[in-house]
C-alpha cells in the first residue's frame, strides 16, 4: 500500500512527504493518525508526487547569531544586507528578532516573541553579545518558497514537524508570528543562477551578509562551484561576507561553521554544531 502511495522508486524523502501530508491533513482537522492511509490515498500520492520536504528549523538562528556578530566584530560593520540561500520560509532571515540566551549573557529584543537556547561546549565570547548590527534589508532566493503569512502556507511548513514535537512545533508557531509582522524578500529561483544579479544590484552603504544553513548540500557539485564562483567575482570589490555550515573537523555528521571574508576569501572556521542547533561548540 505504501509503495502504491509514494510511486515507483525509492528515495529518501518519499517516507518525509508521505508523513508530512499525513499531518497536512491532520493540522487541518481532515484526518486523524489513526486513519488508513487507504482512506486518503488520492491525496497522499498527489502530495507525494508534487510537494518536495520543506523544513525551516528556526533554531538554527541560535547558532547564526554569534556568527553575524563576529561578522561585525570583525569588520566592524553597523548594518546588514542579508541574502539566505534556501531560505524556505525566512524565518531565519529575522534572526534578530528573537533573543538568546547564551552562558555569557542574553541578545535581543526583550519582547521577542521567542526566546532560543541551547548547550554551549565552548561558549560564545560574552564580548561579541555586547555588539548591536542593524539589518537594513533581507531577501532569500529558494526554488519554491514558502510564504507563511498564509495560513496555507504556514500549515505546509509545520507539516513537516513532526506530531509529539511539541516544543519546535511551538518555536515555529512564535517565529512564524515574528516574521508576518515585517516579512523578508522571498525570490522563487536558482540560486546559483539568481545570485551574481542579486549581488551585482547591492548596495555599498552596507555589508551584504550571503549565508546558508545546508541548502548547499543539497545542489550538485557544479551549482555548489557556480554559487562560489559568483561570491569571488562579487566580493572583489569588497563589502560581502559569507556565513555558511559544512563538514565539522572533528566529526563529519556534525556541522561546521565557517565565515568566508572578501575580497581575498580569507576564511575562519568558527566552530562544530549540532544540524538543528541543539548544542554548539564556539572555537573563536
Amino acid at each position: 500500500m505504501v509503495g502504491e502511495i509514494v510511486g515507483s522508486g525509492v528515495t529518501w524523502d518519499q517516507p518525509l512527504r508521505l508523513l508530512g501530508g499525513l499531518h497536512y491533513l491532520v493540522l487541518g482537522g481532515e484526518a486523524s493518525w489513526d486513519d488508513p492511509l487507504e482512506a486518503h490515498r488520492e491525496f497522499l500520492s498527489n502530495f507525494c508526487l508534487t510537494q518536495g520536504v520543506q523544513t525551516n528549523e528556526v533554531q538554527r538562528s541560535w547558532l547564526l547569531a554569534p556568527l553575524f556578530l563576529r561578522v561585525a566584530q570583525r569588520t566592524g560593520a553597523e548594518m546588514f544586507d542579508l541574502v539566505e540561500l534556501g531560505p524556505s520560509a525566512g524565518l531565519n532571515l529575522v534572526w534578530d528578532r528573537y533573543r538568546y540566551e547564551y552562558e555569557a549573557g542574553i541578545w535581543g529584543p526583550a519582547g521577542a516573541a521567542l526566546t532560543l537556547s541551547a548547550e554551549e561546549k565552548r561558549p560564545v565570547p560574552g564580548g561579541l553579545l555586547e555588539l548591536a548590527p542593524r539589518v537594513r534589508k533581507r531577501m532569500g532566493i529558494d526554488t519554491n518558497p514558502i510564504d507563511v503569512t498564509t495560513g496555507e502556507g504556514a500549515r505546509l511548513l509545520k507539516c513537516f514537524v513532526w506530531a509529539g514535537q511539541t516544543a519546535r512545533l511551538d518555536r515555529l508557531d512564535r517565529a512564524i508570528r515574528e516574521l508576518r509582522a515585517d516579512p523578508p524578500e522571498l525570490t522563487r529561483g536558482d540560486m546559483a543562477e539568481e545570485l551574481p544579479e542579486v549581488l551585482a544590484g547591492r548596495a555599498d552603504d552596507a555589508l551584504t551578509v550571503v549565508f546558508e544553513t545546508a541548502s548547499l548540500g543539497y545542489l550538485p557539485d557544479e551549482d555548489v562551484a557556480r554559487v562560489r564562483a559568483a561570491l569571488e567575482q562579487a566580493g572583489r570589490s569588497g563589502g560581502l561576507v559569507f556565513v555558511s555550515s559544512g563538514s565539522a573537523r572533528t566529526n563529519r555528521q556534525d556541522w561546521g561553521l565557517r565565515i568566508t571574508y572578501y575580497p581575498g576569501g580569507d576564511r575562519e572556521f568558527a566552530g562544530e554544531a549540532d544540524y538543528h542547533g541543539a548544542w554548539l561548540d564556539w572555537w573563536l
